[in-house]
């Protein structure tokens, strides 16, 4: 599980960190741009998030056909859990004992059968759900890609909406003034490899349970040969079990994602378990948090082709489209 709550020390209270990026697009060649792939129209599904102040995004879910209940889509979460309170009121039947990956480390967590989920068009029978406490998780659950195979989700920044359909079908209208950059799947998560920040080349992990983008040590170590640092602030993450991790915060320069690049972006530097249960401890990684998505207008994640793609600020959109 993903979730990530950051917090900057100043003086003698910790403030939440601020959204500084800013977006850059690159010439791309016309061989370059991705070819969308040929669909049957139809229109997405749409429900309006609320975005809480710490920038978590909650949707409504209906479980085990009561609700709906907000619950936050998370998609560097591999299980979707449900807060303890709704289990209980719910009176689902506990399941066994499960392991979760949070950000501090591995632990054993309870789990409830829950018979069914829907999430707007889109519905789960039979699934074991992880149990952890409404207060970490900041919401009465967690959607993470167990529940978005196959789909694909679009965050509207403009309209404060988020629309769901199936990755099979195509709206041309998600595509205009977009940049698409392929992904590939790794234990569930969408990660990206054509990215680089300077001359470096790095992944990166898309997180939308995170609020603000988190680095590993490898990258902290390539920025500083270059003496990329910049001003550090100690920083504290605290995961979707309340675990606590310290960690340094600093502003990357730029981060180039295929031919777009975002400029000036807050990354806490800490040892994120979730980089070495990707295998990424040697090689420069990024979570790639809210803090870095909000600079978009619109953010579209591809579970069954593994795509990311975002439409940059002040980017037109087509004639005839809806703003």
């Amino acid at each position: 599980m993903s979730r990530l709550t950051a917090k900057r020390f100043a003086g003698n209270r910790w403030i939440q960190p601020a959204l500084l990026a800013g977006v850059v697009v690159s010439p791309v060649s016309a061989e370059a741009q991705p070819t969308p792939p040929a669909a049957t129209p139809l229109a997405p599904t749409l429900i309006t998030y609320t975005a809480e102040a710490n920038d978590r995004m909650t949707v409504p879910v209906m479980v085990a056909g009561r609700g709906p209940y907000r619950f936050m889509v998370d998609t560097g979460a591999n299980r979707t859990a449900l807060a303890r309170g709704l289990a209980n009121s719910l009176r689902l039947r506990p399941g066994p004992l499960a392991e979760i990956n949070s950000l501090t480390g591995a632990s054993q967590a309870e789990t409830v059968n829950v018979p069914h989920l829907a999430f707007t068009k889109v519905a789960m029978t039979g699934l074991e759900a992880v149990i952890l406490d409404g207060a970490d998780i900041g919401a009465d659950g967690v959607l993470g890609t167990d529940g978005l195979a196959g789909q694909r989700i679009q965050f509207d920044f403009d309209r404060r909406t988020m629309s769901i359909a199936p990755a099979t079908t195509f709206d041309p209208t998600d595509v205009t003034g977009a940049i698409e950059i392929l992904g590939h799947r790794r234990n569930g998560r969408l990660v990206l490899t054509n990215a680089s920040t300077i001359d470096h080349s790095l992944v990166v992990v898309v997180d939308t349970g995170a609020e603000i983008t988190v680095g590993n040590a490898a990258l902290r170590a390539a920025l500083a040969r270059r003496g990329l640092s910049g001003e550090i602030r100690p920083s504290l993450l605290i995961s979707v079990t309340g675990a606590k991790l310290a960690g340094d915060s600093m502003i990357l320069r730029k981060l180039n994602l295929g031919a777009v690049s975002i400029n000036n972006l807050e990354v806490v530097f800490a040892p994120a378990r979730t980089f070495s249960q990707l295998h990424l401890e040697e090689r420069p990684a990024l979570l790639l948090g809210m803090n870095a998505l909000r600079a978009f207008r619109k953010v579209s994640i591809d579970f069954a082709r593994m795509r990311f793609r975002v439409v940059p600020p002040g980017e037109a959109l087509a004639e005839g489209s809806q703003r």
